[in-house]
């Protein structure tokens, strides 16, 4: 019996499996919607929209805040995923890294903009 328990596995693993994925899922969009959250970082965000750039040159376009600011700022970002950081050189090139950003549209703003969409029609069809 054990033997045949092993090879089809127990059914509770498999849910329990399941709610690690749904709570590191969860985990890693309240690390976006706080990165978010803040003002700097969604300019910072912009900035890297426009083209991949340096460190220094964001800590540049932020003469208001120091550098330690900044790079805290960055690195939030990256905890989130929200960009990457790669050496050249001296120099550490960081990039906007959209996948975070398209993982929280299709969960939460695509769910909701088609319930949306069907209760805006619902409200057009007359015969409803």
């Amino acid at each position: 019996m054990s033997e045949r328990k092993g090879m089809l596995g127990d059914p509770r693993e498999d849910v329990q499996l399941d709610h690690r994925g749904a709570a590191d899922a969860d985990r890693r969009d309240d690390a976006v919607f706080k990165a978010l959250a803040n003002p700097t970082r969604r300019r910072i965000l912009d900035l890297l929209r426009r083209e991949p750039t340096t460190t220094g040159e964001v800590c540049d376009s932020f003469p208001e805040l120091d550098r330690t600011t900044v790079l805290q700022h960055i690195r939030v970002l990256e905890r989130a995923e929200l960009l990457t950081g790669r050496k050249v050189g001296k120099t550490r090139r960081l990039a906007l890294a959209p996948l975070p950003i398209k993982r929280i549209h299709d969960r939460w703003i695509g769910e909701y903009t088609r319930a949306a969409v069907s209760l805006l029609a619902d409200l057009e069809d007359p015969g409803v």
